[in-house]
């Protein structure tokens, strides 16, 4: 009686098993691949609204606008495995990028009456190191010191982007191409460049997707950051380092922020203090369209690309179309609430993915 009772449940037994084994079975994969087809059914419905859309050179070009928020969600998505939260990486988008134009415009040296044009892979290399020390500075308060990820990372939102204020009184550093005469030429590289037709920023986030794949599939540090996201206390009793996982996770986060800075200033060759505003709920919205779970330990960087793509593809399909950018931002927000709804389905019985 307990044995039939257990089939029944499971869809074993009964003369409709099979045909409710395969509904299941259809209805887990639409689930699954919630983002793949969502992408797939904006790419159609706005081909069909604007000839423009479905083109090769603007599926560059959007692809290009994605690297951002790309670049962006995989740090996210790190942090999220790790059932945290980082509100800072559109400020530290910003602050990357207004370092990066201090750097190129030029440091003066009162005390030598010099001023120093650094290279631009000097740049590059210090401005990560930027991104990486806010992130370590947020991990090691949320650590150590038991300070909220919601709260430590929302101060670090607000002093990123005070900083970012002070550094440039408020303006914007403009002409960050560089002059040949002072060596620092070579900045716009990132954001103008093509290599086989594809633009830069493009090839920098599918190194870094991958690199990041990688790392959560092939590593032990993997392992343990999705260990420690699903069971902290558990890991924790197993022997995972929790606490050094949690403040490399933060620093890659911040040196993902740092990287889409680099890329965005110099696709603008240009660097203000507002810029990045607001990104870091994108980024979040990229990871939870993409299936991750809020409650960590649960996500993939496949399925946060494709979340990330969503999002950019919609957003700029609905700018082709000339809607609103209030609408935008409504739509926006009916993604995400969407998609948590999803994953609370997808994820609630203990799911796994």
């Amino acid at each position: 009686m307990t044995d039939a009772t257990t089939d029944n449940k499971r869809g074993r037994n009964g003369p409709f098993s099979s045909l409710f084994g395969e509904n299941f079975s259809i209805g887990h994969a639409l689930l699954e691949g919630r983002a793949f087809f969502a992408l797939i059914a904006i790419i159609i419905v706005f081909s069909f609204l604007s000839p423009n859309y479905a083109t090769v050179s603007n599926f560059l070009i959007m692809a290009n606008h994605v690297a951002i928020f790309g670049l962006l969600a995989i740090g996210m998505l790190l942090v999220i495995l790790n059932g945290g939260i980082d509100l800072s990486v559109g400020s530290v988008l910003g602050l990357s990028g207004v370092f990066a134009g201090f750097l190129l415009q030029g440091v003066e040296l009162e005390w030598a009456g010099v001023i120093l044009y650094p290279p631009v892979w000097a740049v590059v290399v210090l401005t990560i190191s930027l991104g990486a020390f806010v992130g370590l500075v947020n991990g090691v308060l949320i650590a150590f010191f038991k300070v909220p990820a919601f709260v430590a990372t929302l101060g670090s939102l607000y002093v990123a982007r005070g900083v970012a204020l002070l550094m440039t009184n408020g303006l914007t550093f403009n002409n960050l191409s560089g002059d040949p005469a002072l060596g620092n030429t070579g900045f716009d590289w990132l954001g103008f460049n093509r290599i086989a037709g594809i633009p830069i920023g493009v090839i920098i986030l599918a190194i870094v997707a991958v690199a990041t794949g990688l790392l959560l599939m092939r590593t032990a540090f993997g392992r343990w950051l999705y260990a420690a996201g699903g069971n902290e206390n558990a890991a924790e009793l197993s022997g995972v380092p929790v606490k050094r996982v949690k403040i490399i996770v933060y620093m890659l986060s911040g040196s993902c922020a740092a990287i889409a800075g680099l890329v965005l200033s110099s696709q603008l060759t240009s660097a203000g203090p507002t810029a990045g505003f607001t990104y870091e709920l994108t980024a979040i919205a990229a990871v939870v369209v993409g299936g991750a779970s809020l409650m960590g330990g649960r996500g993939n960087v496949r399925g946060t690309m494709l979340g990330a793509f969503v999002i950019g593809f919609l957003s700029d399909g609905l700018v082709i179309i000339g809607v609103s950018s209030y609408w935008q931002t409504v739509f926006t927000g009916a993604v995400i609430v969407l998609a948590v709804m999803l994953n609370s389905i997808q994820y609630s019985g203990g799911g796994k993915r």
